[in-house]
């Protein structure tokens, strides 16, 4: 998110928080496994210096920071604890004004909105809105492509599967594991997973008859959707990739979905910074009945853009510019 954050001055971030030793924590931003060599990064006087500008660094190992005292308004929560209300209310008790958490909440009940850059990011209420919720890569995916088939069609029911790339709740070698399934090496199996994205578009459509679940997979980073809907009226091929490549050239959407036109791989999609890549070729129906639409996402860059647009937009509109 900081890379997404500076690359496309969307915000500045004033304090970055980690619960280990600076010195550890900047050459992992400087060298990515998955993104290459990055500005210059070093580490002086407490701070992070990325290209010769300094941010403040704060371990935050054995507490929250003051943020009240660090004068700062918003709090970006990368941690995966603050999903329920309790964690993400600690940022508000010291002093922040918002917390945008980069993952999905437990229930509405944890958080005051659930907002998804092109779904509803435009119904954000800075009087109300103080936990923020922006769900997962596989959510912010599939919600366009949801969107788009919603608006052409309806969806009677749907059912959708993720084929993922393997993340840090998996184990690079065979040993026990809270999850059974992820007791086996991440590098070497398909291992089916849960998935909460179907729960989190219904905080945005409560009416959604959506479920589904993941297969993860030994690639870092790349992941493709397929979702597979009864339309509420019967669609071509045609009618649905048009809807598609409409909805990627101009509206809310133009800068979140795009399109394929081409046959390819998940290597094309890696850094791709919008969320969600419907492959045209793969749209198949069944006598108009029964649709089924895939969508490419690079898990990690295309998520990290839409959290930094999202702060960006909390900061413009909550009147909070630091973070």
């Amino acid at each position: 998110m900081l890379r997404a954050s500076l690359s496309s001055g969307l915000i500045r971030p004033q304090v970055i928080c980690d619960i280990v030793p600076v010195e550890r924590l900047a050459p992992l931003l400087e060298v990515d496994t998955n993104y290459g060599r990055w500005r210059p990064v070093e580490v002086k006087d407490d701070s992070i210096v990325v290209a010769g500008e300094p941010i403040a660094y704060r371990n935050s190992s054995e507490s929250v920071p003051d943020w009240g005292e660090l004068g700062i308004d918003l709090v970006v929560d990368c941690t995966g604890r603050a999903v329920t209300r309790a964690v993400a209310e600690q940022h508000l008790e010291r002093g922040a004004k918002r917390v945008l958490v980069s993952a999905p909440s437990k229930s509405l009940d944890d958080c005051d909105a659930v907002l998804l850059p092109g779904i509803n990011l435009d119904s954000f209420d800075s009087d109300r809105h103080r936990i923020v919720s922006m769900a997962s890569c596989t959510t912010n995916a599939l919600a366009p492509v949801v969107k788009v088939l919603r608006d052409l069609a309806g969806i009677d029911v749907g059912l959708f599967s993720t084929v993922h790339a393997y993340t840090n709740t998996q184990s690079l070698t065979d040993q026990p594991m809270r999850d059974r399934r992820d007791s086996w090496s991440a590098a070497e199996n398909i291992i089916p997973s849960p998935s909460g994205a179907s729960k989190a578009l219904r905080f945005v459509w409560p009416d959604l008859r959506i479920t589904g679940k993941a297969y993860r997979v030994p690639v870092r980073t790349g992941s493709i959707v397929e979702l597979n809907i009864v339309p509420s009226r019967p669609v071509s091929v045609a009618e649905v990739n048009d809807a598609f490549r409409a909805a990627s050239e101009g509206g809310p959407l133009s800068s979140i979905l795009g399109v394929l036109e081409d046959e390819w791989t998940s290597a094309r999609i890696i850094g791709e910074q919008r969320s969600s890549i419907v492959d045209l070729p793969l749209t198949q129906t069944q006598d108009g009945e029964l649709l089924s639409v895939a969508a490419w996402y690079d898990n990690e860059y295309g998520y990290a853009m839409r959290l930094a647009e999202t702060a960006s937009a909390l900061a413009a509109s909550g009147r909070t510019p630091r973070s």
